[in-house]
């Protein structure tokens, strides 16, 4: 049986574009991390902890969807339909990593390193493929249908 090959472009092509997605990633993480410090040291701000990083994910999620939007994945849709599903998206993950560790450690006892684990591998593995494949589906030519 012939071993079906990507093309080379395209396998350049899609480290680039994973390349595009973690460094959005991880500026992302350290603009929370950053804004949380803010929010909650600030005697000017001086949110709750709670707060601060609610505050924080949120400004980041901005961030990340801004870049995501107009680096990673350079999106020709409109904000109209990719804003809400990057939304639907974040809080499903946000959902994920607050379920996962109740879930697992809780009800089977399993250490918190497993979800915690799981949540750092499986989250960002699913984001990029909502991402790609239906949050910004529409871009170089591409809609949104023929994906």
């Amino acid at each position: 049986m012939p071993v079906s090959r990507v093309p080379e472009h395209r396998f350049g092509a899609s480290l680039k574009l994973l390349a595009r997605f973690g460094s959005v990633g991880i500026v992302a993480t350290i603009l929370y991390a950053a804004l949380v410090a803010v929010f909650a040291g600030s005697e000017r701000i001086g949110l709750a902890p709670v707060q601060a990083s609610l505050a924080a994910y949120a400004a980041a999620a901005v961030f990340s969807y801004l870049a995501h939007k107009f680096f990673t994945f350079m999106s020709a849709g409109s904000h109209r339909t990719e804003a809400p599903r990057f939304l639907l998206l974040t809080a499903t993950g946000l959902a994920v990593a607050y379920a996962a560790p109740s879930l697992l450690t809780e009800t089977f006892g399993l250490p918190l390193f497993v979800p915690v684990l799981l949540t750092c591998l499986v989250i960002p593995a699913l984001n990029f493929l909502m991402l790609d494949r239906w949050v910004f589906a529409r871009r170089g030519g591409r809609d949104e249908t023929s994906a």
